[in-house]
């Protein structure tokens, strides 16, 4: 009842993306960029969203339209699979370590789409991958999710840490926003009467 599927096809990239609210945390993510399907991997595993992702795109000039229109149908899917968001406790937070580092998220499917990213990373790449893209994910995953989404580096020193520790925190968060909540069952978690 909680899934839905998305494509979504560009001069630049070929997306297609498959989640199930209500999963397990079955992930199968295949954009070409290997860093950013352990990321997505991550992502799912620790939300309990199934996320199956096939993305093709303009690898040859960079990853940037391939990482941001993957947070863009991500975005759009999740908001699909939520409906009109009766039942859910809407809001998350969660602050994740992991070895040196520390990071803190908090978000709330408002349907106000706003990333406030206070995560500094030390290097500008993570084996090829450009770290400046990890921002663009988000954004895009904000902005078309309609997530108010807020991550904050607490402390960390290396790049990978700080980046894994970001998308486990972002799904730990999540789990818990987008889960029922049995004394709100049928009821949309607003007072204003709609999200």
């Amino acid at each position: 009842m909680r899934k839905a599927s998305l494509t979504r096809k560009t001069a630049e990239t070929a997306i297609e993306v498959d989640v199930n609210l209500d999963g397990t945390g079955a992930s199968d993510c295949r954009s070409g960029i290997g860093f950013f399907d352990h990321m997505l991997d991550q992502l799912a595993r620790h939300s309990l969203i199934d996320i199956a992702l096939a993305a093709t795109g303009d690898l040859h000039i960079d990853d940037h339209h391939t990482v941001e229109d993957s947070g863009i149908v991500l975005g759009q899917a999740l908001a699909r699979a939520l409906g009109d968001k009766r039942g859910i406790r809407r809001y998350g937070h969660f602050r994740l370590a992991m070895d040196d580092a520390q990071v803190a998220c908090a978000l709330d499917l408002s349907a106000r789409p706003y990333l406030v990213w206070n995560l500094p990373l030390p290097t500008p790449k993570i084996g090829n991958f450009d770290t400046e893209l990890l921002r663009e994910f988000f954004q895009a995953l904000a902005t078309h999710g309609g997530i108010t989404l807020h991550i904050d580096l607490i402390h960390g020193l290396n790049s990978h840490h700080i980046a894994e520790a970001c998308f486990k925190s972002v799904a730990r968060a999540l789990r818990e926003a987008v889960e029922p909540d049995p004394r709100m069952a049928g009821l949309l978690p607003s007072t204003k009467g709609a999200l």
